[in-house]
């Protein structure tokens, strides 16, 4: 052993030194991935907004520019026209980022002045930061918690919640609890304001450092949901045997996706299983919930059914259908959600073509009997 390597004397204190490791080395990984897909997501927005006053082709496409930009982006992780506009507004809402880009970014990019030109088309103000801040909300803050930030209109709200959440080390939903909230109001017509953001940050769900589940974070690494959004083993077999069940049923379901993502409002959603059926013609929602039946879930599936008709209906589709599995370890049971669904005709047929609630019942039933038998795999 050389005079430089660790004294481990007990194994205790190996296995306490291998998760010290791991822990530390795994959160300066993710903060890494974090500062990368921040500064990725202003050097798009400054790369857009360049092209908006000086593109030479810029007139061809006017007010289409950003649907045309997303529809060629398609390849390109999180670059719909939502979420181009939202670069656009990060980039001039913290020109002085471009303080903290590494020197060879500067040079290959060409990015080498603030945004002052294009203050005509700047949306909100952007707010004087220092070099050393800017370079302490990169460091600290994901690009969820700027999306959050940028989102706010007013410029001493935006300075407040940057604020906030470097002092409480916020996590992103506290955030945008906090947000909610109206703390930003509520703290102005505080006589106590140290006091109030004292019992503000005693119950504050606090940053781990380990985001990696943040779906921008996994798209950005080019993982697919599935590969970080399972609750649990368990789950997840059911989810597969449950996927088997529906098509083998030869009721003219077609598998479309599992884990399907949504974007409702600024928050991602995720449905367990999306089904076709070409006979009803229309989309089938399926979530499983290993929890007991709930007025929340059943809620929650009918959000994804409304979106689902607003959003993905086609010329000929009929309106989706939501199919919720709730169970615990003595009980099952299947509800339907139909979303604004008025037509009695197609309600009847549905009720001829998919699987009645007592068979999914008892399928889930006899999952769950074989899980508890055979713990290491259904």
């Amino acid at each position: 052993m050389t005079n430089n390597a660790l004294s481990l004397s007990t194994l205790p204190e190996l296995v306490q030194t291998i998760q010290r490791t791991h822990q530390e080395l795994s959160i300066q990984a993710n903060k890494a991935i974090n500062v990368s897909l921040t500064l990725r997501n202003w050097l798009i927005g400054q790369h857009v907004s360049e092209y908006e006053l000086r593109g030479n082709d810029r007139a061809q496409y006017g007010e289409n520019l950003f649907t045309e930009l997303a529809r060629q982006l398609k390849s390109v992780s999180n670059c719909n026209r939502r979420q181009l506009y939202r670069y656009v507004r990060f980039y001039r809402l913290y020109p002085s980022i471009v303080g903290t880009l590494p020197p060879k970014f500067k040079k290959l990019l060409g990015v080498t002045k603030t945004p002052e030109n294009a203050r005509g088309t700047i949306v909100g103000t952007a707010s004087p930061q220092s070099e050393k801040s800017v370079n302490q909300l990169i460091s600290r803050l994901s690009y969820s918690h700027f999306e959050q930030i940028v989102d706010l209109d007013d410029e001493s709200k935006r300075a407040f919640y940057e604020i906030e959440c470097l002092r409480g080390n916020w996590s992103v939903r506290e955030l945008k609890r906090q947000i909610a909230s109206l703390y930003f109001e509520r703290s102005g017509l505080s006589h106590n304001k140290a006091k109030l953001s004292k019992l503000a940050n005693q119950s504050a769900d606090q940053d781990s450092g380990l985001n990696i589940r943040d779906p921008y974070i996994f798209e950005f690494l080019g993982l697919k949901s599935t590969e970080v959004m399972s609750e649990s083993h368990l789950e997840q077999q059911l989810i597969d045997k449950l996927q088997e069940f529906l098509l083998e049923l030869g009721h003219g379901f077609c598998f479309e996706a599992r884990q399907k993502r949504i974007l409702i409002g600024d928050e991602y959603f995720f449905v367990d299983l999306v089904f076709y059926h070409r006979i009803l013609k229309c989309h089938v929602l399926v979530e499983l919930k290993l929890e007991r039946f709930s007025h929340e879930n059943l809620g929650q599936l009918n959000t994804y059914v409304s979106w689902y008709r607003a959003n993905m209906m086609t010329e000929g589709d009929n309106p989706p259908i939501g199919i919720l599995l709730c169970t615990d370890n003595n009980h099952s049971l299947a509800e339907y959600a139909l979303a604004g669904m008025d037509n009695q005709l197609f309600v009847a047929k549905y009720q001829l073509e998919l699987p009645k609630k007592e068979e999914m019942q008892r399928f889930i039933d006899e999952q769950l009997r074989q899980s508890c038998s055979n713990p290491a795999g259904v």
